[in-house]
């Protein structure tokens, strides 16, 4: 197939040199983790182990209350220092602090899965439900969730994400290269489990050796690898699905609304890794890297692991930090600390220097239309901003502001500095909060 892509969209500079031909490494061995108890969208977890107590890798410490949830497993043998609420990535949550007794020994419920072929699609499922699998792109929605359409939606087509168009991060590029037998062990288990003809797994040009590496690995599988054009946000869902299917999603639709189903390729090879090992979702890779860190590297760790032991095995800090974000640049978080444990959907950690982070000022719009003609959800987002700033937000709503993707290509390219994203967010969470009412 040649090269596919999706109107409007930007190109900012990758950035990715310093970690892209850097093989992963492993940082498996934290003197303590500090397991939040919510790591994904939806409930927080209730711990079922309290302090004192002895735990093994792959235990179940935090059980899922709910279906939109995922179970929490410890990432390390040790033992546990104490449960309480302390500041995580999605704000002040509760922690299991485990102290790390340096012997990885493995839970006894850690066994090899039997032979998806030889599953139901339903226990399939459930497997993955157990294991606490969400989304490792960056969202961290439970996975389990995604593989439970409504009897009504009739799912076809199954598309892995592993555009990575954000720059800067390099893990998922590395994972395709360095372990693309999981990645399509996952998706072939996730077609079986929604029983479903078609897998694609989308991938940007400017990995061409990520593209002949899942190819190979493809071969004979009837999946398509999609070679993509470069182009942020290439990896948004609406953008990846159009872009392998030309399929749209309607207006306040989801993916299974036009039959498909998306996930990323890391959560896939985590899927190919259970069934293998048995292992549930413990440890993932993600690329520590910027201006303001001395030794960039693409990271294998454990989850817990505080975010100051990933920078410090990075030989830490190249000059004092402007900004750390969780994530890439584009729709990553600024963190006030590094003392924060990284989690199941810590893609990136990325260090910015005081220049690199200081905002420039923003000055009046000067009516140039750049923002309307690079969003890819085709929005007028100086429309919604302005309706947001004056607080009607039922005007912003009229301007379909939910529709919004958070991509921030109108702020990136806005030659007036607008807080255009910022303030679309704010107008987003209003009127959310106000259908709930």
């Amino acid at each position: 197939m040649g090269l596919l892509s999706f109107k409007g969209g930007i190109h900012p500079p990758h950035a990715k040199k310093a970690t892209e031909h850097l093989p992963i490494v492993d940082f498996l061995d934290p003197k303590i983790v500090e397991i939040p108890l919510r790591q994904h969208i939806g409930a927080p977890c209730d711990p079922i182990v309290k302090k004192g107590d002895q735990v093994k890798v792959g235990q179940l410490i935090g059980q899922a209350p709910s279906f939109v949830s995922a179970n929490i497993h410890s990432s390390v043998s040790g033992t546990v220092l104490d449960v309480k609420k302390q500041d995580t990535a999605y704000g002040f949550e509760t922690c299991i602090i485990i102290e790390n007794d340096g012997q990885n020994s493995i839970h006894e419920s850690v066994t090899p899965k039997p032979d998806y072929k030889t599953l139901s699609g339903k226990e399939i499922v459930e497997i993955i439900k157990d294991a606490g699998l969400v989304g490792m792109g960056g969202a961290g929605f439970p996975t389990h969730v995604k593989l439970s359409p409504p009897p009504e939606k009739t799912i076809d087509t199954i598309v892995l994400n592993g555009a990575e168009c954000e720059p800067y991060l390099t893990c998922d590029h590395r994972l395709m290269l360095e372990n693309s037998q999981s990645i399509v062990k996952g998706l072939q288990i996730l077609m079986h489990a929604l029983n479903v003809p078609n897998g694609y797994i989308g991938i940007e040009n400017n990995k061409p050796d990520a593209i002949e590496s899942m190819t190979k690995a493809a071969e004979g599988t009837g999946i398509h690898v999609v070679g993509l054009r470069t182009k942020y946000p290439q990896g948004a869902e609406k953008q990846l699905i159009y872009a392998c299917t030309k399929r749209e999603i309607p207006s306040g639709g989801l993916p299974m609304d036009i039959g498909v189903v998306v996930n990323n390729v890391a959560t896939a090879s985590t899927i190919g890794i259970l069934f293998e090992t048995g292992m549930p979702l413990v440890e993932r890779i993600c690329t520590v890297t910027g201006k303001g860190i001395k030794s960039p590297k693409n990271i294998r760790f454990k989850i817990g692991t505080p975010l100051s032991q990933l920078v410090d095995f990075c030989d830490g800090y190249a000059e004092k930090p402007g900004k750390l974000i969780l994530g890439g640049p584009m729709m990553g978080v600024a963190q006030a600390t590094d003392t924060l444990p990284a989690m199941k959907n810590t893609s990136g950690v990325l260090v910015f220097s005081e220049a690199e982070a200081k905002l420039p000022e923003p000055s009046l719009c000067i009516k140039c239309g750049k923002c309307v003609s690079v969003c890819p959800a085709f929005l007028e987002p100086i429309q919604i901003s302005a309706y947001s700033l004056m607080h009607d937000y039922d005007k912003a709503n009229a301007y379909h502001a939910l529709d919004c993707i958070e991509c921030g290509s109108c702020s990136f390219v806005c030659p007036a500095h607008r807080p255009l994203l910022q303030t679309i967010r704010v107008a987003k969470r209003e009127i959310l909060a106000k259908k709930r009412k």
